[in-house]
């Protein structure tokens, strides 16, 4: 996607500073934007990531620059990424949304301040001494949309109570995928589900899987956070069709590509925080004077669309507590 079509899909103004000013004006400050997903899938984020800068005085194209790096769900992609961003010197770099984004940022430089988002606890993973006093070059937010899987497990019950067998589709590129399967097992022997982790980190792993839980006999399946999983959402919801099998995740898009449901920490609220972050930095702030921000707004969607389609009657108690309904 062009620069031009970017900003103006952020709903920005569609000029940028072009390369020949910005070197006339070497003061300007520059965010290394580094995002383990996609742009069309990461939209509203990088929406409210704009938000955030702007209540902090910064605008795109007029006192700040910010260098975009993509990785299209590819957790590989993301070292070199970072490793482009330090090359770059950029100012600051915005990390997220996975913890592989936020360790690829974090290996890559010592000294420049990063802003991360991510899924996990933070201090769990290595990336800040403590969410008060983070330490280092790093601080962010965190909506600990990781720790909502067994909640789903639970939701999924809920919804289809006959079903007894669920897959979990699980990423394993991704540095907390063991800690995310882990969790899922243990919520699963509470409940008397019977949990199969299945692992994908390409399209010709999804199809493969999906051929696979149809021969298993799966129920439904829940889709762990990944920008991989999330850059697919369209192709996820397409493979599941066919089978008739439900998919729930912690993203509302997957809702609304088709999904049945979706349960997680409000990624508007994550991405405007992290712009704030970043322009405080741009300010002069110190990352390890800036404690992490926990998101605790959680939000949920479901499809009633694809629940008719799948002939599963939504119980009116978890209507009643969906924030959004798709119809």
């Amino acid at each position: 996607m062009r620069r031009r079509e970017f900003i103006t899909l952020l709903g920005g103004a569609a000029t940028t500073l072009p390369l020949r000013v910005r070197a006339q004006q070497p003061t300007i400050p520059v965010i290394g934007f580094l995002n383990s997903g996609s742009f069309d899938r990461e939209v509203n984020r990088a929406r409210a990531f704009h938000q955030g800068l702007s209540e902090t005085g910064y605008e795109e194209g007029h006192n700040v620059a910010i260098e975009y790096r993509w990785a299209e769900g590819r957790n590989d992609r993301l070292p070199e990424l970072a490793n482009d961003l330090v090359r770059r010197q950029v100012t600051v770099i915005a990390a997220g949304y996975n913890l592989a984004a936020d360790l690829a940022a974090k290996t890559a430089t010592a000294t420049i301040p990063i802003v991360f988002q991510t899924g996990v606890d933070p201090v769990k993973a290595g990336l800040v001494a403590s969410l008060n006093r983070p330490g280092g070059n790093l601080t962010g937010v965190s909506n600990l949309s990781n720790a909502v899987v067994p909640k789903l497990l639970e939701l999924v019950h809920e919804l289809v109570p006959a079903v007894k067998a669920i897959a979990l589709l699980v990423n394993p590129t991704n540095p907390a995928s063991k800690t995310i399967s882990s969790d899922a097992q243990a919520a699963a022997a509470t409940i008397g589900l019977e949990l199969h982790v299945v692992h994908a980190s390409s399209d010709r792993d999804l199809e493969t899987a999906f051929a696979d839980l149809q021969q298993s006999r799966i129920g439904a399946i829940v889709i762990s956070p990944d920008a991989f999983f999330i850059s697919r959402g369209d192709q996820l919801a397409a493979l599941a069709r066919p089978h008739a099998v439900p998919t729930v995740s912690a993203f509302r898009a997957d809702a609304v590509a088709g999904g049945l449901l979706s349960y997680g920490g409000s990624v508007t609220d994550q991405g405007r925080q992290a712009g704030v972050y970043c322009g405080r930095i741009l300010k002069g702030e110190k990352p390890a004077d800036l404690p992490v921000v926990q998101v605790m707004k959680v939000e949920m969607t479901v499809n009633l669309k694809t629940a008719k389609a799948l002939g599963i009657k939504v119980p009116l108690p978890l209507l009643g507590r969906a924030d959004e309904v798709i119809e």
